[in-house]
């Protein structure tokens, strides 16, 4: 990284050093490097200092001086020949990315022990892994020298970026001093820390106050607990060089850990880049090879045919997996709907049992928040719903206001003692499980529904291309989404800034709920005013699911417009899609074709092997 801000003096001390080094490496060198915790050592070529070396005077790695302004590059050793001066010279100069580099590689091998490699790549390279006050206070702090390291705060000041940050270190100092004070059981010496050294420096009184009541504590165990603090020692006093790192310039001392961070941001973002990855992010490096880039195959995506549902005898208008993925609810034209279970391990559906009774047909369902509910709409010609406990298989409320009303859309209140409920004639209502009627709006004609997860706000797709926010405590709507063509439904996330729109003729429209903004028209599904259903999917919702009119499920990446996958097999609109909440690769596709598609992984095939199931999951990546 190039060097910024305060600490650019001391340049010529970080760069080559080559030939200021007299040649030499100890091989009982132990000193602590940048970055990592260490204990003591002598000084050495990379610049870190001995414990046992510092007395008042510390070691020069050229002459015995401690300055941090000695000499960088030039100063030959008396034992140093001139063919290696000559050689020396012919070195090409190290770029500051070079130099870079080399102190992070330095760094974390200190970390893994290597300190005769850290020397000898320090010296041959003539770099310093971080300057001489740096290490000296490192090593103070490490030793708990507290007072020694009070004063190497001094020599750091004019190389930080902010003189006022020398405050909060030496804070930062002193509370670690006092606790050790207490936890030695030396009470008197550390209520003086307290008095004498802390208050004095009037920042973070909130934080003193806290501090002064650790002074109640019985005994070290008391102690550690209510302070969160590991004890006296390498840990805790590591955890401090940590958070004082902070605080200067990485010229100065490298950030803790800089090259474990670095490769992990760079796995991260492979893993954001990439666009079938679908699974939880694992932030240990231990997990992945760094020898390779990052990338998923379509293969573990959930494309490919699992299993075909074929119980429904006709057209299968609505599927939605529960809230907990254990199980599927199909509902269709038959006027049936079918519970299915997914088994756990093979994640094969087996239908549970079927609820039967619904004249018009089952266009839509809603699971209650816990699983327990589920209730059933119609198509636009039907006023009733149905309120099915599923863990039965009773029947709980059969529910109509109005042989004229039309109940084509429902969404469940967070609380799940509550739900709304609405059509396209006019109606819009709020009820309980007993579908007695708490509230209306009137003259909200409703497409689509949905309840946010505050308990109040419940947003209506209507007949005038909008979405509007409908509150009915205190009886205020306003408008969120604004379309140029009918929407015919919509769904959102789970953390509720985003949903997914179906436009009739346009497509699938992705709008922020918050910014109340559009910010994506994803391309590739065919439109028409057929009702097709959405959803978002996969892990932390990262993909978008739709049916289409052309027999397809159409899969985008929620950052890209193009369709990372095509799946085939209905053979006519498919109207509803539903990935579950659960197991991210496993998704399901109800269509008028009268079967429900399970989609998941391709099945185990040999490397050797050919692919034929690439026809199943066409490619559409730009």
């Amino acid at each position: 990284m190039q060097a910024n801000g305060a600490g650019q003096e001391s340049t010529t001390e970080l760069s080559c050093l080559g030939a200021a080094q007299n040649g030499e490496s100890s091989s009982a060198a132990t000193a602590a490097a940048g970055g990592g915790c260490g204990g003591g050592g002598g000084t050495h070529s990379n610049g870190l200092l001995l414990s046992n070396a510092d007395n008042g005077n510390g070691v020069g790695t050229s002459n015995g001086s401690s300055s941090s302004t000695s000499t960088a590059c030039g100063t030959s050793a008396a034992a140093s020949s001139g063919s290696e001066v000559g050689s020396l010279k012919k070195k090409k100069r190290l770029s500051q990315s070079e130099e870079d580099v080399i102190r992070l590689i330095g760094q974390h091998l200190h970390g893994l022990g290597l300190n005769q490699t850290v020397d000898l790549l320090m010296q041959e390279s003539g770099c310093r892994l971080e300057h001489t006050s740096a290490s000296k206070f490192r090593n103070h702090v490490m030793e708990g020298e507290w007072d020694k390291a009070e004063n190497d705060l001094n020599e750091l000041r004019a190389l930080m970026h902010s003189p006022n940050a020398i405050v909060r270190m030496k804070f930062l100092l002193l509370q670690q001093k006092y606790l050790e004070y207490l936890e030695d059981g030396k009470v008197l010496e550390a209520l003086q820390v307290l008095r004498g050294e802390l208050t004095p420096l009037k920042y973070n009184t909130d934080r003193i106050h806290v501090l002064s009541g650790y002074l109640m504590c019985s005994h070290a165990e008391d102690l550690r607990a209510k302070a969160e603090w590991e004890g006296k020692g390498t840990a805790s006093r590591c955890r401090l060089l940590d958070k004082l790192q902070t605080y200067l310039p990485p010229s100065v001392m490298l950030p803790p850990r800089r090259l474990q961070n670095l490769l992990r941001q760079a796995v991260e973002l492979q893993r954001d880049r990439c666009l079938y990855h679908n699974t939880k992010l694992d932030s240990s490096l231990d997990s992945v090879s760094l020898l390779i880039d990052h990338v998923c195959s379509r293969k573990q995506f959930p494309c490919y045919t699992q299993q075909i549902l074929t119980e429904h005898c006709n057209e299968v208008w609505f599927c939605k997996f529960s809230n907990d993925g254990t199980k599927l609810a199909t509902g269709s034209k038959d006027t049936t709907v079918i519970i299915w279970q997914v088994d756990p391990e093979s994640h094969q559906l087996k239908q549970l049992r079927t609820l039967e009774g619904h004249a018009y047909g089952v266009s839509y369902l809603a699971w209650s928040p816990d699983d327990t509910y589920l209730i059933a709409c119609g198509p636009d010609d039907c006023s009733e719903l149905w309120l099915w406990n599923v863990q039965t298989g009773e029947l709980r409320t059969k529910m109509s206001q109005s042989h004229e009303d039309s109940l084509t859309s429902v969404a469940w209140n967070p609380d799940g003692k509550r739900f709304v409920t609405g059509g396209q004639r006019g109606q819009f209502y709020q009820c309980d499980l007993d579908g007695n009627l708490l509230d209306s709006w009137e003259g909200v004609r409703v497409q689509c529904l949905w309840c946010l997860s505050d308990g109040r706000t419940v947003l209506a797709s209507d007949t005038h291309q909008r979405i509007r926010g409908y509150n009915f405590e205190d009886l205020a709507d306003r408008s969120i989404v604004q379309e140029d063509h009918p929407i015919m439904s919509f769904t959102v996330s789970k953390n509720g800034r985003l949903a997914v729109l179906n436009v009739a003729t346009q497509g699938v429209h992705l709008w922020d709920l918050q910014d109340r903004v559009l910010v994506r028209k994803y391309q590739g599904v065919t439109q028409g005013f057929y009702t097709i259903h959405s959803c978002f999917g996969g892990h932390n919702e990262d993909f978008i699911a739709s049916g289409s009119e052309d027999h397809k499920v159409y899969i985008w990446h929620r950052r890209g417009e193009l369709p990372i996958a095509e799946l085939t097999g209905h053979t006519r609109t498919v109207n509803c899609v539903s990935w579950n909440p659960t197991i991210p690769g496993l998704m399901a596709s109800a269509s008028d074709d009268g079967t429900v598609r399970v989609w998941g992984p391709a099945p185990f095939l040999d490397p050797q092997e050919a692919d034929p199931l690439n026809e199943n999951c066409s490619n559409m990546d730009s």
